[in-house]
């Protein structure tokens, strides 16, 4: 039994954390999870996207009995006032494709979870449909996963990209399984010399988010951090 168990979409969110972690593959449902853990913490990266998401929430349920579970990573930023390596623990988490909400209980603002990759344009859009501060594409899922097993459950953001940037078309990289392959992004990134600049600083900003988010972990792992509420609250429809 873990009494923290935090679900990523990419190892890369959560790299300076897990690096010196132990590791094992399980099998859950019909997939493989790699599960990395130090005393009472484990960590799975299920991949980008709700379903994978979901998938990977019940796994580490199941698998390890969680007195509470965090949905981490990276997230957009919807309010103009934020910046990069922002940390966000919203109070309402909102799944955009069916306007159901959850209310957690503490922290502050809104994140909505939305099913691709959000232009400056969809940003803006979001904003203005959920009054939502960030955007993120799988903590709706996880709140789910959690409200259905009763456990407690938070969101721990890091904003790596501010309101105005747009990325590249991401979504054809990302396989069924939510993973992201790294080397096709790159092939197609060096046949387009005008993607260059965007891509790097999309990187830096990639890095810095990653270190300031772990940061913020090892306070929780260490009990600095207040515990959140239950998921047991149930979903508020729009």
């Amino acid at each position: 039994m873990s009494r923290i168990a935090i679900v990523a979409a990419l190892e890369r969110e959560v790299r300076p954390l897990i690096k010196k972690w132990s590791s094992s593959d399980k099998e859950y449902g019909g997939r493989n999870f790699r599960f990395f853990e130090n005393v009472g913490t484990v960590v799975v990266c299920g991949g980008i996207g709700a379903e994978s998401a979901r998938r990977a929430a019940e796994a580490i349920i199941i698998l390890y009995q969680p007195q509470v579970i965090y949905s981490v990573g990276f997230a957009g930023a919807l309010d103009q006032t934020l910046r990069i390596g922002d940390t966000l623990q919203p109070r309402r988490v909102v799944n955009a494709a069916d306007g159901s909400s959850l209310d957690l209980g503490q922290g502050t603002g809104v994140l909505v979870t939305f099913g691709a990759v959000a232009s400056a344009a969809q940003k803006a859009r979001l904003r203005e449909s959920f009054s939502a501060t960030a955007v993120d594409m799988e903590a709706a899922a996880v709140a789910r996963a959690a409200e259905a097993r009763g456990i407690g459950f938070s969101v721990l953001k890091v904003i790596s990209d501010d309101a105005t940037f747009t990325f590249p078309a991401l979504e054809q990289f990302v396989g069924p399984d939510g993973r992201f392959s790294e080397s096709r992004f790159a092939l197609f990134v060096a046949l387009r010399p005008w993607l260059w600049a965007q891509v790097a600083r999309l990187a830096q900003n990639s890095r810095r988010a990653s270190r300031l988010l772990c940061e913020h972990l090892r306070k929780l792992e260490n009990g600095l951090v207040p515990a959140p509420a239950t998921a047991q609250q149930g979903v508020n429809r729009r």
